[in-house]
């Protein structure tokens, strides 16, 4: 072998050896074959600049702009409560209704405020009036 192409089988051996499985495969049908690797991966939210944007529907006018304060004094303790960057989701729920609420900063380090209002049946995830779900969701005033 010509010193040059005996240099170039020799680089080559380690590559071959990395492409082998150098063991036995194993084979599983579909009911024994483990269960996918899932790995949680925490990315920062990015938003797009400026202001949020607002959603003025008739019947939100007392939850859109609201902050989470007012939003408690008005449905009472949220169900649940995720801030994520700058964003506030609260959510709040009756057996009418799934009501999810979404709170952004108007400006850098002012206080998040209502912004985007979305609703469905608790029962099977379908989407309801969301100014019919706040009024079903509203504490009794008195």
């Amino acid at each position: 072998m010509p010193p040059r192409l005996s240099l170039f089988a020799v680089g080559l051996i380690p590559l071959l050896a990395a492409c082998g499985g150098g063991g036995t495969a194993a084979v599983h049908s579909a009911a024994t074959r483990p269960p996918p690797t899932r790995t949680a991966v925490r990315a920062p939210v990015h938003r797009p600049p400026g202001p949020a944007q607002v959603q003025m529907l008739p019947g939100l006018e007392g939850v859109i702009g609201a902050t989470s304060a007012d939003l408690a004094r008005r449905f009472g303790p949220a169900r649940l409560d995720v801030i994520e960057g700058d964003a506030h989701k609260l959510q709040f729920s009756g057996s009418a209704c799934v009501l999810d609420v979404y709170l952004y900063p108007s400006a850098q380090g002012r206080e998040p405020q209502a912004t985007y209002v979305d609703a469905r049946r608790a029962s099977d995830g379908k989407d309801v009036d969301r100014a019919a779900c706040v009024t079903a969701l509203q504490r009794k005033q008195g």
